[in-house]
Protein backbone atom coordinates (compact mmCIF):
# COMPACT_ATOMS: atom_id res chain seq x y z
CA UNK A 1 0.00 0.00 0.00
CA UNK A 2 1.16 3.26 -1.09
CA UNK A 3 1.14 6.36 1.52
CA UNK A 4 -1.63 8.96 -0.21
CA UNK A 5 -0.08 12.24 -1.67
CA UNK A 6 -1.91 15.33 -2.69
CA UNK A 7 -0.68 18.80 -3.34
CA UNK A 8 -3.90 19.86 -1.30
CA UNK A 9 -5.89 19.15 1.61
CA UNK A 10 -9.41 19.60 1.59
CA UNK A 11 -12.14 19.95 4.64
CA UNK A 12 -15.45 17.36 4.61
CA UNK A 13 -17.46 19.74 3.08
CA UNK A 14 -14.75 20.65 0.18
CA UNK A 15 -14.46 17.10 -0.34
CA UNK A 16 -17.96 16.43 0.10
CA UNK A 17 -18.68 19.09 -2.55
CA UNK A 18 -16.44 17.78 -5.04
CA UNK A 19 -18.75 14.16 -4.73
CA UNK A 20 -22.26 16.23 -5.21
CA UNK A 21 -20.84 19.01 -8.05
CA UNK A 22 -19.48 15.91 -9.92
CA UNK A 23 -23.24 14.28 -10.39
CA UNK A 24 -25.50 17.72 -9.54
CA UNK A 25 -25.01 18.58 -13.28
CA UNK A 26 -25.71 17.17 -16.77
CA UNK A 27 -27.24 13.71 -15.13
CA UNK A 28 -29.45 15.37 -12.56
CA UNK A 29 -30.94 18.00 -15.36
CA UNK A 30 -31.62 15.09 -17.69
CA UNK A 31 -33.35 12.64 -15.19
CA UNK A 32 -36.97 14.33 -14.89
CA UNK A 33 -36.88 14.02 -18.68
CA UNK A 34 -36.96 10.38 -18.54
CA UNK A 35 -38.96 10.61 -15.26
CA UNK A 36 -41.69 11.83 -17.15
CA UNK A 37 -42.14 8.67 -19.33
CA UNK A 38 -42.47 6.04 -16.41
CA UNK A 39 -44.73 6.07 -13.53
CA UNK A 40 -43.99 8.17 -10.43
CA UNK A 41 -43.44 5.48 -7.61
CA UNK A 42 -41.12 3.97 -10.32
CA UNK A 43 -39.11 6.64 -9.70
CA UNK A 44 -38.87 6.35 -6.15
CA UNK A 45 -38.16 2.09 -6.26
CA UNK A 46 -35.57 3.04 -9.23
CA UNK A 47 -33.64 6.11 -7.11
CA UNK A 48 -33.80 3.57 -4.10
CA UNK A 49 -31.58 0.97 -5.59
CA UNK A 50 -29.17 2.96 -7.79
CA UNK A 51 -28.20 4.59 -4.45
CA UNK A 52 -27.50 1.57 -2.95
CA UNK A 53 -25.22 0.08 -5.62
CA UNK A 54 -23.78 3.44 -6.38
CA UNK A 55 -22.74 3.46 -2.78
CA UNK A 56 -20.95 0.13 -2.99
CA UNK A 57 -19.27 1.27 -6.23
CA UNK A 58 -17.31 4.30 -5.00
CA UNK A 59 -16.89 2.45 -1.29
CA UNK A 60 -14.98 0.33 -3.73
CA UNK A 61 -13.26 2.93 -5.64
CA UNK A 62 -12.27 4.63 -3.03
CA UNK A 63 -10.55 1.50 -1.52
CA UNK A 64 -8.98 0.96 -4.83
CA UNK A 65 -7.38 4.62 -4.93
CA UNK A 66 -6.25 4.43 -1.49
CA UNK A 67 -4.55 1.27 -1.70
CA UNK A 68 -2.85 2.67 -4.43
CA UNK A 69 -1.86 5.79 -2.78
CA UNK A 70 -4.56 7.66 -4.20
CA UNK A 71 -4.25 7.55 -8.39
CA UNK A 72 -6.79 7.71 -10.67
CA UNK A 73 -8.09 4.29 -12.57
CA UNK A 74 -5.80 4.16 -15.19
CA UNK A 75 -2.88 4.16 -12.59
CA UNK A 76 -5.05 1.75 -11.06
CA UNK A 77 -5.69 -0.50 -13.84
CA UNK A 78 -1.50 -0.18 -14.59
CA UNK A 79 -1.05 -1.81 -11.15
CA UNK A 80 -3.96 -3.63 -10.65
CA UNK A 81 -5.44 -5.14 -13.81
CA UNK A 82 -3.66 -4.60 -16.78
CA UNK A 83 -0.45 -6.75 -16.70
CA UNK A 84 1.69 -8.99 -18.81
CA UNK A 85 3.04 -8.08 -22.54
CA UNK A 86 -0.30 -6.42 -23.80
CA UNK A 87 -0.79 -4.36 -20.75
CA UNK A 88 0.46 -1.43 -21.96
CA UNK A 89 -1.63 -1.41 -24.64
CA UNK A 90 -4.72 -2.15 -22.90
CA UNK A 91 -4.17 0.92 -20.33
CA UNK A 92 -3.84 2.73 -23.50
CA UNK A 93 -6.55 1.56 -24.81
CA UNK A 94 -8.78 2.11 -21.17
CA UNK A 95 -7.10 6.24 -21.26
CA UNK A 96 -8.46 6.78 -24.69
CA UNK A 97 -12.13 5.61 -23.86
CA UNK A 98 -12.20 7.36 -20.31
CA UNK A 99 -10.92 10.23 -22.04
CA UNK A 100 -13.70 10.30 -24.83
CA UNK A 101 -16.30 10.00 -22.43
CA UNK A 102 -15.18 12.47 -20.02
CA UNK A 103 -14.72 15.18 -23.04
CA UNK A 104 -18.15 14.17 -24.37
CA UNK A 105 -19.86 14.44 -21.19
CA UNK A 106 -18.12 17.88 -20.45
CA UNK A 107 -19.70 19.10 -23.95
CA UNK A 108 -23.22 18.18 -22.88
CA UNK A 109 -22.30 20.23 -19.50
CA UNK A 110 -21.39 23.31 -22.18
CA UNK A 111 -24.12 22.79 -24.91
CA UNK A 112 -26.37 22.67 -21.33
CA UNK A 113 -25.21 25.97 -19.73
CA UNK A 114 -25.45 27.68 -23.77
CA UNK A 115 -29.20 27.07 -23.24
CA UNK A 116 -29.76 28.18 -20.34
CA UNK A 117 -27.27 31.01 -21.01
CA UNK A 118 -29.33 31.95 -24.37
CA UNK A 119 -32.82 31.46 -23.00
CA UNK A 120 -32.01 33.44 -20.11
CA UNK A 121 -29.72 36.33 -21.69
CA UNK A 122 -30.38 36.14 -25.08
CA UNK A 123 -27.05 35.20 -26.22
CA UNK A 124 -26.11 33.77 -29.56
CA UNK A 125 -25.18 30.07 -28.71
CA UNK A 126 -21.43 30.91 -30.06
CA UNK A 127 -20.57 33.56 -27.70
CA UNK A 128 -22.82 31.28 -24.75
CA UNK A 129 -20.68 28.47 -25.31
CA UNK A 130 -17.41 30.47 -24.88
CA UNK A 131 -18.44 32.59 -22.14
CA UNK A 132 -19.08 29.18 -20.12
CA UNK A 133 -16.43 27.51 -21.05
CA UNK A 134 -13.64 30.25 -20.30
CA UNK A 135 -15.07 31.07 -17.04
CA UNK A 136 -15.44 27.32 -15.56
CA UNK A 137 -11.94 26.39 -16.93
CA UNK A 138 -10.15 29.27 -15.60
CA UNK A 139 -11.59 27.50 -11.67
CA UNK A 140 -9.78 24.44 -12.88
CA UNK A 141 -6.85 25.94 -14.22
CA UNK A 142 -6.15 26.93 -10.24
CA UNK A 143 -6.11 23.34 -9.20
CA UNK A 144 -7.99 20.69 -6.57
CA UNK A 145 -8.16 23.70 -3.29
CA UNK A 146 -9.42 26.44 -5.42
CA UNK A 147 -12.18 23.99 -7.30
CA UNK A 148 -12.84 22.27 -4.19
CA UNK A 149 -13.84 25.73 -2.24
CA UNK A 150 -15.75 26.47 -5.12
CA UNK A 151 -17.71 23.68 -5.25
CA UNK A 152 -18.63 24.05 -1.23
CA UNK A 153 -20.08 27.51 -2.32
CA UNK A 154 -21.86 26.39 -5.24
CA UNK A 155 -23.50 23.38 -3.93
CA UNK A 156 -24.47 25.31 -0.65
CA UNK A 157 -25.80 27.82 -3.53
CA UNK A 158 -27.71 25.53 -5.34
CA UNK A 159 -29.82 24.10 -2.21
CA UNK A 160 -30.71 27.57 -1.46
CA UNK A 161 -32.21 27.87 -5.00
CA UNK A 162 -33.48 24.36 -4.91
CA UNK A 163 -35.72 25.66 -2.11
CA UNK A 164 -36.73 29.27 -3.83
CA UNK A 165 -37.68 26.81 -6.57
CA UNK A 166 -39.46 24.48 -4.56
CA UNK A 167 -41.80 27.24 -2.56
CA UNK A 168 -42.79 28.91 -6.27
CA UNK A 169 -43.22 25.63 -7.56
CA UNK A 170 -45.57 24.81 -5.34
CA UNK A 171 -47.65 28.22 -5.21
CA UNK A 172 -48.21 27.78 -8.63
CA UNK A 173 -50.43 25.62 -10.90
CA UNK A 174 -49.62 21.87 -10.12
CA UNK A 175 -50.05 18.83 -13.06
CA UNK A 176 -50.32 15.70 -11.98
CA UNK A 177 -47.92 12.74 -11.50
CA UNK A 178 -48.16 10.27 -14.19
CA UNK A 179 -49.30 7.19 -13.12
CA UNK A 180 -49.19 5.13 -16.38
CA UNK A 181 -45.56 2.78 -17.18
CA UNK A 182 -45.67 3.40 -20.74
CA UNK A 183 -42.51 0.87 -21.83
CA UNK A 184 -40.18 -1.11 -19.80
CA UNK A 185 -37.70 0.01 -21.68
CA UNK A 186 -38.17 3.75 -20.18
CA UNK A 187 -37.27 1.98 -16.81
CA UNK A 188 -34.12 0.96 -17.82
CA UNK A 189 -33.46 4.01 -19.80
CA UNK A 190 -34.79 6.34 -16.53
CA UNK A 191 -32.21 3.66 -13.75
CA UNK A 192 -28.87 4.42 -16.21
CA UNK A 193 -29.39 7.90 -16.28
CA UNK A 194 -30.36 8.09 -11.99
CA UNK A 195 -27.08 5.84 -11.57
CA UNK A 196 -25.23 8.37 -14.29
CA UNK A 197 -26.42 10.97 -11.57
CA UNK A 198 -24.85 9.83 -8.62
CA UNK A 199 -22.12 8.73 -10.32
CA UNK A 200 -18.81 10.55 -9.32
CA UNK A 201 -16.84 7.62 -10.05
CA UNK A 202 -13.72 9.94 -11.25
CA UNK A 203 -14.28 11.97 -8.43
CA UNK A 204 -13.40 9.69 -5.52
CA UNK A 205 -9.79 9.44 -5.98
CA UNK A 206 -9.77 13.10 -5.98
CA UNK A 207 -11.62 13.12 -2.32
CA UNK A 208 -8.99 10.52 -1.57
CA UNK A 209 -6.09 12.75 -2.00
CA UNK A 210 -7.73 15.53 -0.53
CA UNK A 211 -8.59 13.60 2.59
CA UNK A 212 -5.19 12.22 2.51
CA UNK A 213 -6.51 9.09 3.18
CA UNK A 214 -8.34 9.36 5.80
CA UNK A 215 -10.56 6.46 6.33
CA UNK A 216 -13.75 7.59 8.19
CA UNK A 217 -13.45 11.40 6.71
CA UNK A 218 -13.86 9.54 3.20
CA UNK A 219 -16.28 7.26 4.09
CA UNK A 220 -18.14 10.18 5.68
CA UNK A 221 -17.70 12.75 2.49
CA UNK A 222 -18.98 9.44 -0.08
CA UNK A 223 -22.17 8.92 1.90
CA UNK A 224 -22.67 12.69 2.21
CA UNK A 225 -22.23 13.50 -0.99
CA UNK A 226 -24.23 11.09 -2.96
CA UNK A 227 -26.71 11.02 -0.43
CA UNK A 228 -27.68 14.76 -1.03
CA UNK A 229 -27.45 14.08 -4.60
CA UNK A 230 -30.17 11.43 -4.49
CA UNK A 231 -32.56 14.23 -2.15
CA UNK A 232 -31.20 16.65 -5.27
CA UNK A 233 -32.51 14.25 -7.65
CA UNK A 234 -35.71 13.35 -6.30
CA UNK A 235 -36.80 17.01 -5.50
CA UNK A 236 -35.87 18.18 -8.67
CA UNK A 237 -37.22 15.81 -10.34
CA UNK A 238 -40.67 16.17 -9.04
CA UNK A 239 -40.29 19.20 -9.14
CA UNK A 240 -39.94 19.62 -12.22
CA UNK A 241 -42.84 17.17 -13.01
CA UNK A 242 -45.47 19.02 -11.22
CA UNK A 243 -44.58 22.55 -12.04
CA UNK A 244 -44.08 21.44 -16.21
CA UNK A 245 -45.63 18.11 -16.57
CA UNK A 246 -44.69 16.05 -19.54
CA UNK A 247 -44.02 19.14 -21.69
CA UNK A 248 -40.45 18.14 -20.77
CA UNK A 249 -37.87 18.88 -23.53
CA UNK A 250 -33.75 17.46 -23.84
CA UNK A 251 -32.72 20.83 -22.81
CA UNK A 252 -32.45 20.57 -18.95
CA UNK A 253 -34.92 20.03 -16.60
CA UNK A 254 -34.65 23.77 -15.05
CA UNK A 255 -35.09 25.38 -18.28
CA UNK A 256 -38.53 24.31 -18.93
CA UNK A 257 -39.30 24.70 -15.54
CA UNK A 258 -38.15 28.03 -15.37
CA UNK A 259 -39.83 28.84 -18.80
CA UNK A 260 -43.40 27.85 -17.44
CA UNK A 261 -42.70 29.70 -14.08
CA UNK A 262 -41.57 32.78 -15.92
CA UNK A 263 -41.15 36.07 -14.26
CA UNK A 264 -38.15 36.13 -11.50
CA UNK A 265 -38.34 33.10 -10.39
CA UNK A 266 -37.02 31.78 -14.29
CA UNK A 267 -33.62 33.40 -13.38
CA UNK A 268 -33.47 31.17 -10.38
CA UNK A 269 -33.89 28.08 -12.34
CA UNK A 270 -31.12 29.32 -15.28
CA UNK A 271 -28.93 30.29 -12.04
CA UNK A 272 -29.33 26.86 -11.16
CA UNK A 273 -28.70 25.15 -14.55
CA UNK A 274 -25.42 27.05 -14.63
CA UNK A 275 -23.96 26.59 -11.25
CA UNK A 276 -25.12 22.74 -11.73
CA UNK A 277 -23.16 22.17 -15.23
CA UNK A 278 -20.32 24.28 -13.59
CA UNK A 279 -19.67 22.28 -10.50
CA UNK A 280 -19.93 18.94 -13.01
CA UNK A 281 -16.95 20.92 -15.42
CA UNK A 282 -14.88 21.70 -12.74
CA UNK A 283 -14.99 17.96 -11.28
CA UNK A 284 -14.92 16.21 -14.49
CA UNK A 285 -12.20 18.49 -16.14
CA UNK A 286 -9.65 18.36 -12.90
CA UNK A 287 -10.39 14.65 -12.85
CA UNK A 288 -9.36 14.24 -16.38
CA UNK A 289 -6.68 16.63 -16.12
CA UNK A 290 -4.82 14.86 -13.76
CA UNK A 291 -5.60 11.31 -15.82
CA UNK A 292 -3.39 12.78 -18.76
CA UNK A 293 -0.96 13.89 -16.35
CA UNK A 294 -0.50 10.62 -14.45
CA UNK A 295 -0.27 8.98 -18.11
CA UNK A 296 1.89 11.70 -20.55
CA UNK A 297 3.79 13.47 -17.69
CA UNK A 298 3.24 16.86 -19.47
CA UNK A 299 2.37 18.90 -16.01
CA UNK A 300 -0.63 20.04 -15.08
CA UNK A 301 -1.11 23.15 -17.22
CA UNK A 302 -0.91 21.42 -20.59
CA UNK A 303 -2.74 18.21 -18.99
CA UNK A 304 -5.50 20.95 -18.26
CA UNK A 305 -5.41 22.37 -21.82
CA UNK A 306 -6.02 18.64 -23.37
CA UNK A 307 -8.49 17.75 -20.65
CA UNK A 308 -10.88 20.88 -21.51
CA UNK A 309 -10.25 22.40 -24.93
CA UNK A 310 -11.31 19.20 -26.81
CA UNK A 311 -14.85 19.72 -24.57
CA UNK A 312 -15.27 23.17 -25.76
CA UNK A 313 -14.98 22.09 -30.04
CA UNK A 314 -17.67 19.40 -29.96
CA UNK A 315 -19.76 21.35 -27.99
CA UNK A 316 -19.23 23.53 -31.33
CA UNK A 317 -20.02 21.03 -33.81
CA UNK A 318 -23.10 20.58 -32.30
CA UNK A 319 -23.15 16.74 -32.21
CA UNK A 320 -26.58 16.08 -30.60
CA UNK A 321 -28.90 17.34 -27.68
CA UNK A 322 -27.94 17.91 -24.46
CA UNK A 323 -29.76 15.27 -22.74
CA UNK A 324 -28.18 13.25 -25.76
CA UNK A 325 -24.73 13.95 -24.79
CA UNK A 326 -25.47 12.92 -21.42
CA UNK A 327 -26.73 9.27 -22.07
CA UNK A 328 -23.82 8.87 -24.47
CA UNK A 329 -21.62 9.70 -22.14
CA UNK A 330 -23.00 7.44 -19.67
CA UNK A 331 -22.47 4.56 -21.89
CA UNK A 332 -18.36 4.17 -21.83
CA UNK A 333 -18.45 5.36 -18.00
CA UNK A 334 -20.95 3.06 -17.05
CA UNK A 335 -18.85 0.28 -18.74
CA UNK A 336 -15.93 1.45 -16.82
CA UNK A 337 -17.34 0.29 -13.69
CA UNK A 338 -16.93 -3.21 -14.64
CA UNK A 339 -12.82 -2.92 -14.60
CA UNK A 340 -12.80 -1.29 -11.84
CA UNK A 341 -14.50 -3.99 -9.81
CA UNK A 342 -12.50 -6.61 -11.25
CA UNK A 343 -9.44 -4.05 -9.83
CA UNK A 344 -11.11 -3.45 -6.71
CA UNK A 345 -10.82 -7.73 -6.24
CA UNK A 346 -7.35 -8.14 -6.94
CA UNK A 347 -6.37 -5.03 -4.91
CA UNK A 348 -8.53 -6.03 -1.88
CA UNK A 349 -6.64 -9.74 -2.15
CA UNK A 350 -3.17 -7.96 -2.85
CA UNK A 351 -3.85 -5.70 0.51
CA UNK A 352 -5.06 -8.63 2.53
CA UNK A 353 -7.15 -6.02 4.49
CA UNK A 354 -10.54 -3.94 3.51
CA UNK A 355 -10.68 -0.32 5.60
CA UNK A 356 -12.88 1.49 3.73
CA UNK A 357 -15.91 -1.43 2.55
CA UNK A 358 -15.26 -4.38 5.06
CA UNK A 359 -17.75 -7.31 4.42
CA UNK A 360 -19.66 -4.59 2.31
CA UNK A 361 -16.58 -5.33 -0.20
CA UNK A 362 -16.80 -8.91 -0.65
CA UNK A 363 -17.57 -10.92 -3.69
CA UNK A 364 -21.44 -11.25 -3.54
CA UNK A 365 -21.36 -7.32 -3.50
CA UNK A 366 -18.68 -7.07 -6.13
CA UNK A 367 -21.16 -8.97 -8.17
CA UNK A 368 -24.22 -6.90 -7.53
CA UNK A 369 -22.23 -3.80 -8.02
CA UNK A 370 -21.41 -5.17 -11.94
CA UNK A 371 -24.65 -6.21 -12.09
CA UNK A 372 -26.01 -2.58 -11.52
CA UNK A 373 -23.81 -1.25 -13.54
CA UNK A 374 -24.30 -3.54 -17.33
CA UNK A 375 -27.74 -2.87 -16.41
CA UNK A 376 -27.04 0.61 -16.69
CA UNK A 377 -25.11 0.39 -19.46
CA UNK A 378 -27.93 -1.98 -21.13
CA UNK A 379 -30.70 1.44 -20.30
CA UNK A 380 -28.28 4.10 -22.01
CA UNK A 381 -28.54 2.17 -25.18
CA UNK A 382 -32.39 1.35 -25.15
CA UNK A 383 -34.50 4.27 -27.08
CA UNK A 384 -36.86 6.31 -24.88
CA UNK A 385 -40.74 5.84 -25.77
Amino acid sequence: MEPVQSSARLTFWEAASIIIGHGIGAGILSVPYLASRNSWWDILWIAAVAYLINLLLHFMIAELSYNNGGAQFIRCFEKELFVGRIGKILTWIAFALLGFSTIVNVSGFITGAAAALTAWLGLPELAAMLLFYIVSAAIVYLGLKVVGVCEKIAVFSMVGVVGILLAATLLSELSPLSTDSIAFTNLLALYSMVAFSLSAVMSTPQVVKGLQGDVKQIRRAIAAGTGLNLLLILVITFMTLLGAGRDISQNGALVDLAAHLGGWVSIIGYIFTLLALATSFWANTLNLRDIVDEQVHWGPRWSWLIASLPCLVIALLRFTSFVGFTRLASVVQVLTGVGIIVAYHRSRRKAGASPICGRFGTLPFQILVIAGTLLSTVGALLPVK
